[in-house]
């Protein structure tokens, strides 16, 4: 019982916490005029990592999630304490060469060239409910190809979960019609617009 207190009153302090304060903002990284959001700082942080899991999972925690799938390789920092947390299991995203199954694989382009996201075919089934995530929403592109290739899987996809989202780079509208969920929201006024010069639509969120 006790242990469950400690518990519950630490889960209490971490409503408490500015997760902003465990971000760290790099400047010209990494080119000149880009300003790059370091998240190691949080990860690092025993609270801070535990309390961006929470409110990352929050929405969602009634939704009956079955899959939680995360692009290769950031998106798996969270997606897997996510399933942890919303009691479901973790499908990863990756690239080609990777996995050694039968595999279902969605092409998208990039600004140059083209890119290609794999999934094992019996990793998702027919009819379950999926959660993506990933560390951060920018332009979108990646995690739309996540979208894209679980459709091809007939998942029924609940929704998207990030811990940040540059807003300015539009990377929502590219996610519709489905739920997008962000826990750190960085504006215009933040100096992210520079971003889509080294990834622009239809090329990865990065």
């Amino acid at each position: 019982m006790c242990d469950q207190l400690d518990f519950a009153s630490q889960r209490k302090s971490y409503q408490h916490m500015d997760l902003r304060h465990h971000v760290r903002d790099i400047p010209d990284y990494p080119k000149p005029g880009i300003l790059f959001r370091d998240i190691t700082p949080l990860l690092a942080h025993p609270d801070a990592l535990n309390a961006s899991v929470d409110e990352m999972a929050k929405p969602f925690l009634d939704q009956k999630i079955d899959v939680v799938a995360a692009a290769e390789a950031r998106g798996f920092i969270f997606g897997t304490p996510l399933a942890m947390r919303l009691d479901a299991g973790f499908v990863p995203i990756r690239k080609p060469g990777k996995l050694p199954f039968d595999l279902h694989s969605f092409a998208y382009e990039l600004e140059y060239g083209t890119d290609e996201l794999q999934i094992h075919v019996d990793g998702i089934k027919p009819g379950q409910r999926v959660l993506i995530v990933d560390d951060l929403l920018a332009t979108g592109g990646t995690v739309e190809a996540c979208l894209r290739l679980l459709e091809k899987c007939d998942a029924e996809i609940v929704g998207c979960s990030f811990l940040i989202h540059l807003v300015a780079l539009g990377g929502e509208a590219r996610l519709s019609p489905y739920h997008v969920h962000s826990v750190l929201d960085y504006g215009g006024d933040d100096a992210e617009d520079e971003l889509s010069i080294q990834n622009r639509p239809p090329g990865p969120s990065i």
